[in-house]
């Protein structure tokens, strides 16, 4: 087996040098939000770890990820698909088509077993045998399984392959599968978003080489890095949102004024997701900020969850200027009846005390406990 470069290497050849590579490096522990530390971790890596190969697979979807993936400014797209990794097949990218495109996929698959990432776009549809995806004269599905089987990780990018997006909503007539559904005995990644923020789909990819795992996730499977904060907890219109200023229709003077969009629709106090803070465009803006709501696309179902435009029905507004005393009174009541209830329970245990039982009863016991 012929040995693979190294990302260093293939710098070199290209007539980086040493001081170039190490401001890259610096950069990318910048991207992903890691310590000053972590440059000399990255650059190790970089310069001692053979490029990974990655089988990037297409299923039912509108190509969005790819779109957002080569538009990566931090890294540069061009760095991670030429050197830092190996992307032995992409049929939406790669020169190759036809029997050369899958024969490229097959070689992969049995020179580096169980040594490549797969990604996957898209999701299977598993209604009719599959026969609503067919890639190279044969159902989408059995491709997924056959490069999983091998696959040392998973990453589901985008909507369509972490919950199953436009394809599997309501009712859902191909039966769209989300591929964790589908493949159920590997490590799988979600990075959902309807497409991914493109540096939150390279960020993910530099850090799985550069510590040789993938990154820790939250309760349903998505890279706390980048999903562990909602973007109403960011968002720079959250300041109007808790003094009760909101746009009551678009182009109204509260929307000029730039107040919140909450009762538009906004599902920002619902998504969990980076938009707020790394943005899109090289951080140009995102939704909220080119003036309208976030539709909650990161969050499982969100096709299904009713209008774009349905106000959020479950939210409770803090209304810092029309509630402060409101709350006030909430908290004074809620001290008041735990003194209260404090006080009851004294009174049990000096009245038990003088019945010579030397504790609690276990009624008082129970009473304490559901307190």
């Amino acid at each position: 087996m012929l040995p693979m470069e190294t990302f260093y290497d293939v710098m070199r050849r290209q007539g980086v040098t040493r001081r170039s590579f190490l401001k890259f490096c610096s950069l990318t522990a910048t991207a992903l939000s890691l310590g000053p530390s972590y440059m000399s971790t990255i650059a190790h890596a970089m310069e001692t770890k053979p490029r990974t190969p990655v089988l990037w697979l297409h299923g039912l979807e509108c190509t969005c990820c790819s779109e957002s993936f080569i538009r990566s400014a931090h890294p540069l797209v061009k760095d991670v698909v030429l050197s830092m990794i190996s992307l032995d097949y992409d049929d939406t990218l790669m020169a190759a088509a036809g029997h050369q495109a899958e024969a490229a996929l097959e070689d992969t698959i049995e020179r580096y077993k169980d040594r490549y990432i797969l990604a996957v776009e898209g999701n299977p549809p598993l209604n009719e045998d599959g026969m609503f995806c067919i890639i190279g004269g044969k159902p989408f599905v059995d491709q997924l399984r056959h490069a999983a089987e091998h696959a040392k990780a998973i990453i589901s990018w985008g909507s369509c392959a972490s919950h199953g997006c436009v394809q599997a909503a309501r009712p859902n007539p191909t039966r769209a599968t989300p591929v964790h559904q589908v493949i159920t005995d590997k490590p799988i990644i979600k990075v959902p978003g309807c497409p991914p923020i493109a540096e939150v789909m390279t960020g993910v990819i530099t850090y799985m080489l550069t510590f040789d795992r993938i990154p820790e996730l939250d309760r349903t499977g998505r890279p706390k890095m980048f999903y562990s904060q909602r973007i109403h907890d960011k968002c720079y219109r959250r300041p109007h949102f808790d003094a009760g200023q909101f746009v009551e229709a678009f182009d109204d003077e509260g929307a000029r004024r730039g107040y919140c969009l909450y009762k538009m629709g906004c599902k920002g106090p619902t998504t969990y997701n980076a938009c707020s803070t790394v943005r899109w465009n090289e951080g140009t803006s995102f939704p909220i900020q080119a003036g309208h709501g976030c539709i909650g696309c990161s969050e499982e179902g969100f096709w299904d969850k009713g209008s774009w435009y349905a106000r959020l029905a479950d939210i409770h507004q803090f209304g810092v200027e029309a509630n402060a005393d409101k709350i006030g009174g909430t908290v004074a009541t809620g001290v008041g009846g735990a003194i209260a209830v404090h006080a009851a329970i004294s009174a049990l245990k000096r009245a038990q005390m003088k019945n010579g039982n030397g504790g609690i009863s276990d009624s008082a016991h129970k009473d304490k406990e559901f307190v």
